[in-house]
């Protein structure tokens, strides 16, 4: 793969234009849009958000909270419980749910699919310390993790200016027209999946091209179907927390996995809609879509299983990678089968829990 990047291709001209933004992602598997979502409210988003990870300890004290100055030594990431302590209680924030919602974010979806679109209640955010490059979101198609549907849209956007160096989203043009699940690997960043390109590249030579990304300012929004491989670039600033939102948008009638009508990394720690709903001002957003037109459909968990077969077996051969993976599903769910599987190939290499 050609390590250099090229700018995405902005679609504010055919905003209105149904036909055109249909082609526009057949052709290239993705949508950006410049101020897409208004910077007023993306900013009153963030004076909640980083309030909470100020309070929490996740930023530096005295620092003014909205610039996300990060304590290097609270890095944490998806899967560590100190991380999801924080999350839950920034995911009990109403402003958080409401803003997928807004007009230009549902509006835009359903112009893309032609009918009405519902926000998946398993909504999402992302937030990443800097220089924790290993645990950068990975190489991967989002079917892996949200399944329901190809036809899926994601939708980001940071929740600040996200310049290259701060590790904004990156997608590789064309790489939907696969039109199939790719081979995902094990890996420790979000999700914990990865492709590698190059096997990829192997079978579709075509998706030897570079990578689109850009320097996202506040209020730019990224669509992509769910077959689009797609990465995180690096934080590679000095000490800033990177802050992002990472929503999806169905069209009425299609199927939802089960897990995504849950709050986020419910089954990591566990968080009720009920207590993501108490200290709310509005009732209109509660349970909203029960009354929508779909069907759950149970979690696929093999590619998860798999990308954990593959950590167990790095472990054995005394990858760190693998060592930490295991660590993890110790702490975080210790009764579980795969705690016992984790404990069993610790014990035997000699290593902690």
């Amino acid at each position: 793969m050609q390590e250099h990047w090229s700018e995405f291709r902005v679609s504010n001209d055919c905003r209105d234009d149904a036909e055109e933004l249909r082609r526009r992602l057949a052709d290239e598997g993705y949508l950006f849009f410049k101020k897409l979502q208004n910077p007023d409210k993306l900013r009153a988003l963030r004076s909640d958000m980083t309030r909470i990870f100020y309070d929490c300890g996740w930023l530096v004290a005295g620092t003014n909270p909205m610039d996300g100055i990060a304590d290097p030594a609270k890095r944490c990431t998806e899967g560590d419980l100190e991380y999801n302590a924080v999350y839950h209680r920034m995911y009990r924030l109403e402003s958080f749910h409401r803003l997928p919602h807004e007009p230009e974010l549902t509006a835009l979806a359903e112009r893309i699919m032609g009918r009405p679109a519902l926000a998946l209640p398993g909504k999402k955010a992302r937030l990443w310390f800097p220089k924790f490059t290993e645990h950068t979101t990975p190489t991967h198609q989002d079917f892996v993790h949200y399944q329901g549907t190809y036809d899926a849209l994601t939708c980001w956007a940071p929740v600040g200016d996200c310049p290259i160096e701060l590790g904004p989203l990156a997608v590789l043009p064309g790489s939907h027209k696969t039109r199939k699940v790719l081979d995902h690997h094990f890996s420790l960043g979000a999700g914990g999946l990865v492709i590698r390109v190059e096997e990829i590249v192997r079978e579709f030579p075509e998706l030897n091209v570079p990578w689109h990304t850009t320097n996202f300012e506040l209020g730019d929004t990224l669509f992509f179907p769910a077959l689009t491989i797609h990465k995180a670039m690096p934080n590679r600033t000095e000490d800033r927390l990177r802050i992002s939102l990472d929503n999806r948008y169905e069209g009425e009638g299609d199927d939802i996995a089960q897990h995504m009508l849950e709050p986020h990394m419910a089954d990591v720690t566990p968080l009720s809609w009920e207590e993501v709903y108490a200290d709310w001002k509005t009732d209109d957003l509660k349970y909203y879509w029960l009354k929508a037109k779909h069907r759950a459909v149970p979690r696929d968990m093999g590619y998860i299983e798999k990308g954990f077969s593959e950590a167990l077996e790095l472990a054995r051969k005394r990858d760190k990678r693998g060592i930490l993976a295991l660590r993890r599903v110790l702490l975080s769910n210790p009764a579980s089968q795969d705690a016992k599987a984790a404990k069993a190939v610790l014990d035997e290499i000699g290593v902690a829990g």
